[in-house]
């Protein structure tokens, strides 16, 4: 097999390949690991999902996974950085072993979050400079805009943002009632997921880094135990940065929605809205 094909062949063995290596749990090696570095570290932040893949070839192999996509990462002796998959001389593909290695640690969170095809990249980053954060609101609206959220709904609708936590029953109730109004393309929701409790912050983290957020919201919002599983290994990192939003500009609810008006000014409803068409209608910025 050639390198090019194996490296086709990745995100199928990561989905596939099951093993039954005796090794110590990795949980138990937590301490051993290396620091996370620095050029990593704002993935992480953002809520992406990192793991150490050990040390070969003299080389520290890291993987991220965000949105469902994949990104190998090697730090040198030197401190230098290559991303991008492992061959030996051989031509025998070692960042694919590693990843056997890992899950055969107990590690299936890969398995979980990787996803075959991956994601569109993210929409791009609101321009902070036209409003030059003239007013508190602006700064506010620019750190919610900011945040690590996850869009439901057509592009080029109009759009606001909600904290949610994904146990929230009026969160819920809100969704559901909200679904056909997105389905028809009236609006955007950009869902910004925080967790009050552990088991929640480790549901909204799973939430963040899985290829395929929204169908499992929707599938959460069903009745599905399964679809949002509360993993103790899981970085919350990404929720925690949502969370800290919320504290920061004492905000202390859910769902709390935040959007910029027809006239400009920034606008939150704290709650369960009591008229979704009302709101639309007011909707000035769109996705």
């Amino acid at each position: 097999m050639t390198p090019s094909r194996r490296i086709r062949r990745l995100a199928l063995i990561l989905a596939t390949t099951m093993l039954t290596v005796s090794a110590p749990c990795v949980f138990a090696q937590e301490e051993l690991l290396p620091t996370i570095p620095d050029p990593l570290k704002s993935l992480v932040n953002e809520g992406a999902q990192i793991r150490f893949l050990g040390r070969d070839e003299g080389a520290e192999g890291w993987v991220v996974i965000k949105n469902g996509v994949e990104q190998y990462f090697y730090v040198l002796p030197t401190g230098a950085f290559i991303t991008g998959i492992m061959f030996d001389k051989q031509g025998n593909a070692l960042t694919v072993q590693q990843v056997q290695r890992l899950r055969g640690q107990g590690d299936d969170l890969l398995d979980r979050l990787a996803s075959e095809t991956p994601n569109k990249p993210s929409e791009a980053s609101p321009d902070k400079t036209k409003y030059d954060f003239k007013t508190p609101s602006e700064q506010f609206f620019y750190d919610v805009e900011n945040s690590n959220w996850i869009p439901f709904g057509k592009a080029g609708t109009p759009v606001f943002y909600s904290f949610i936590d994904p146990q929230c029953p009026h969160c819920h109730e809100m969704m559901k009632e909200l679904k056909p109004l997105l389905d028809e393309g009236k609006a955007q929701v950009r869902l910004i997921p925080i967790g009050f409790r552990p088991e929640t912050e480790a549901q909204a983290a799973f939430l963040l880094a899985a290829p395929d957020p929204i169908e499992l919201w929707w599938r959460n919002l069903d009745g599905d135990t399964n679809a949002l599983p509360a993993k103790s290994e899981i970085n919350t990192q990404g929720v925690q940065r949502n969370l800290s939003i919320m504290q920061a500009w004492k905000l202390s609810g859910t769902p709390t929605l935040i959007y910029r008006a027809k006239d400009e000014s920034v606008k939150i409803i704290e709650g369960k809205p009591k008229n979704l068409q009302s709101l639309i209608g007011d909707l000035g910025a769109r996705s």
